[in-house]
């Protein structure tokens, strides 16, 4: 080779443009990622009610796409057209190529659609729905079959390959339904359920809100646990090949699960902020991730470690110098979706600061739901104790929020009474 021609070659090959590491264009946090069967896009959703249609190659927008009435809380690749979005108004998008409007749109759910899931030939579309059902919708038409019998909200939803259904709830059971839609086998488990995936062999995984995973077999059986942490987990993903779990949860702790191992074989080590959602590259050799901070995250889904020249830093635990206050623990949950200051402003939810004495729907500068602009609602220590009480879902019917009750009386008196002295 000529002396000139290898300086020549390695200049040509550094100029090439280098996809963006960090996908970057959403409002508010990013709660669903999906990636095309061909791994060249990828397409988010968010609480600031958009989708984009991200190019991976270049790491660029190639579309942000405005349909939905609320937070997009679900998107799914559908092979032969596109990507399916679902969101907080109870409709489900199908999208083909970066074209401004949906190719169909499918109504039904009463309540806001939390997951989505598309069968092999993509014919199948499964959602899953805050109205305690789900449903399947048939592409070329006809009825949708629907699944009830959870009580409360459904964050799951993930297909069998026999043609069956799994569903996940917040009442703390995972239902196993046959390919006749007949009755399900229940299985109960020790906390609310937040998504579902079920492997080619049949193997069911599921995401808790006590920070476990747990394994199941197409039966039901029990097959393995593994802890994440100890605070819910509220991500979920499986590699195309099902060797590899990937787990997220509200305090940005992602585990990479080796499925057969039954073991972690690397962590994501993050901002510290909610990871809503993850999804594998097609060859499993990455893994993307969205939470809190606005921002769609590459990393090396083998090692572990942030693709690209920004190492993420773990941010400031807001809550430590409340160490030992019962309100604080119990506001842990919460933190994930509102704020305590003016200075840092909302969140998925509102700021809470000046909450005592503010007409419900009033914060500045965030979109709430029609639904909350009608209700004749002045947060007080005791409105705020009713909602932990009988649950968002119950007490302000429409709202954004996940469903979550505090059964003990001490711990809404200590969250009030806490609420109270940080949010003036």
């Amino acid at each position: 080779m000529r002396p000139l021609l290898k300086p020549l070659i390695l200049f040509l090959c550094l100029a090439q443009p280098v996809a963006a590491q960090e996908l970057r264009g959403h409002g508010g946090p990013v709660r669903a990622i999906a990636v095309a069967p061909d791994g060249t896009t990828a397409m988010t959703g968010s609480f600031d009610q958009s989708a984009i249609l991200w190019s991976l190659s270049g790491g660029t927008a190639e579309a942000v796409l405005r349909f939905h009435e609320g937070a997009v809380n679900a998107v799914a690749a559908v092979p032969g057209l596109g990507f399916a979005t679902g969101a907080e108004d109870g409709r489900i998008a199908l999208w083909r190529g970066a074209a401004a409007a949906p190719a169909e749109v499918v109504e039904g759910h009463r309540g806001p659609v939390a997951a989505l899931a598309v069968s092999a030939d993509g014919r199948r579309i499964a959602s899953a729905s805050w109205d305690g059902t789900a449903r399947v919708t048939t592409r070329e038409g006809g009825a949708a079959v629907a699944f009830e019998g959870h009580q409360g909200p459904v964050n799951g939803v993930a297909f069998l390959p026999g043609g069956g259904l799994v569903t996940a709830g917040y009442d703390a059971t995972l239902r196993i339904w046959p390919a006749d839609a007949g009755a399900p086998r229940i299985v109960t488990l020790p906390a609310p359920l937040n998504g579902v995936v079920v492997a080619a062999d049949g193997e069911i995984a599921v995401a808790a809100a006590d920070g476990r995973l747990r394994l199941f077999g197409p039966d039901g059986e029990a097959r393995g646990e593994v802890t994440v942490g100890e605070t819910p987990l509220i991500a979920l993903a499986l590699s195309a090949d099902g060797t590899t779990l990937a787990a997220g949860g509200l305090r940005g702790q992602v585990a990479l699960i080796d499925r057969a191992a039954r073991r972690i074989r690397a962590t994501l080590v993050g901002p510290g902020l909610p990871v809503w959602s993850l999804a594998f590259l097609p060859d499993g050799k990455q893994i993307l991730s969205g939470g809190a901070d606005r921002l769609v995250r590459r990393w090396n889904a083998v090692t572990g470690e942030h693709i690209g020249t920004v190492v993420p830093r773990a941010g400031a635990d807001v809550l430590a110098a409340f160490n030992g206050e019962r309100g604080a623990q119990v506001f842990r949950a919460c933190a994930a979706c509102h704020t305590l200051t003016p200075s840092d402003g909302n969140r998925a939810g509102p700021t809470l600061h000046g909450i005592f004495g503010r007409r419900i729907a009033t914060a500045p500068g965030y979109a709430y739901s029609e639904a909350f602009r009608t209700m004749d609602i002045v947060w007080t220590k005791e409105t705020v104790a009713k909602l932990f009480e009988i649950g968002p879902n119950a007490y302000t019917p429409g709202t954004k929020m996940p469903e979550q009750t505090i059964s003990s009386a001490e711990d809404r008196q200590a969250l009030v009474d806490w609420l109270e002295k940080v949010t003036k």
